[in-house]
């Protein structure tokens, strides 16, 4: 239960937003009511017209944003903890060709100063040059950029000429934890200055599928063809989408994130006496980093199984998910204490 919030099942209302949607018949590849329905209500949560597409997973929607901005020869900049240079296998070096510049971060969050010194190489012909830069919201450390921190960084490449794209798998929980609102989702993302986002369900909900959002639909004029090149059109599109507006409506997807950071912090709460963890500051999000030593990690692991994260550090990860109570957290801490109290 603490392994990953990918592990959930999905919540009520999305199964039945699927039933319904299995209902009859509907033209495929999104001409369906389903989806316009989806769009309507992506264009409503950011208070304009957007374009959005939907795609099978997040890998492939952070190639197919990723390829809706950049030009041949162009790199993206990110950090060398981002989800695109670290677990994507690859793929946007293999399907775009095009080059990742990971900066070193060690709280996973770029900087513009580090984006302008990255930026130096543009105009040097032996150089891929930095065309967009990635953004991960929240972070894999569990970090969360600001509005202000999201705008310094778009105000910066827009001034260097580079696009901004951001990777938001747990998009929900960076809403949740910082407002919780409409407008505080718009404030680190459209009203901020990002380009193209990628919009998490699966961590969020729902069976599969994710969305890509362009703020500016003229950047998108490639992208529906975009789309299928890289692989990611569904034809059986309302699926998908029939998943997102049940998401969205009444901001669900924002209440699951709440729910998830709740159980987090309920978990910390309930282990951070044991210094051993390691665990000093509240989590911002869903994801806790304690350190765990053999043999307390192994029997804690056969028991309830979570994932290692930094090996040499002893470090683990702890992740909640939607549907994880109070209750639950409540019964994993008191596992961590029993196995740590062993002799």
């Amino acid at each position: 239960m603490f392994a990953s919030d990918n592990a959930a099942g999905a919540h009520p209302l999305v199964i039945d937003a699927i039933a319904r949607a299995n209902a009859g018949h509907a033209l495929a590849y999104g001409q369906d009511e389903f989806t316009r329905r989806a769009e309507s209500a992506f264009n409503d949560l950011f208070a304009r017209d957007v374009r959005t597409l939907f795609v099978y997973g997040g890998t492939g929607a952070n190639v197919l944003a990723l390829a809706s901005l950049l030009q041949q020869a162009e790199s993206v900049i990110c950090t060398n903890w981002s989800h695109i240079h670290v677990d994507e296998t690859g793929a946007p070096e293999r399907v775009l060709g095009a080059k990742l510049l990971d900066l070193r971060c060690p709280d996973a969050k770029l900087t513009p100063d580090q984006i302008r010194a990255a930026a130096a190489a543009r105009g040097n012909p032996h150089h891929a040059q930095p065309g967009v830069v990635s953004l991960t919201q929240p972070t894999e450390l569990g970090t969360l950029y600001s509005p202000a921190e999201v705008r310094a960084i778009c105000d910066t490449a827009h001034e260097l000429g580079l696009l901004v794209h951001m990777d938001a798998a747990r998009i929900g929980n960076a809403t949740a934890a910082l407002g919780g609102t409409r407008a505080a989702l718009r404030a680190f993302t459209v009203d901020a200055g990002v380009d193209v986002l990628s919009f998490g369900g699966t961590k969020a909900g729902i069976v599969f599928g994710e969305a890509v959002v362009w703020f500016d639909p003229s950047r998108a004029a490639r992208a529906e063809y975009l789309r299928k090149n890289v692989t990611q059109l569904h034809s059986k599109m309302r699926f998908i989408s029939a998943q997102y507006e049940a998401l969205l409506a009444d901001d669900l997807f924002i209440e699951l994130g709440r729910r998830a950071n709740g159980a987090a912090t309920a978990l910390f709460n309930a282990t951070k006496h044991h210094a051993s963890l390691g665990l000093t500051t509240p989590p911002a999000v869903n994801s806790l980093f304690p350190t765990l030593r053999d043999p307390a990690k192994s029997r804690l692991q056969e028991w309830s199984f979570f994932w290692d994260w930094d090996l040499a550090a002893h470090q683990v990860r702890w992740m909640t998910a939607w549907d994880v109570t109070s209750d639950d957290a409540a019964a994993f801490a008191a596992g961590v204490s029993a196995v740590l109290e062993q002799r």
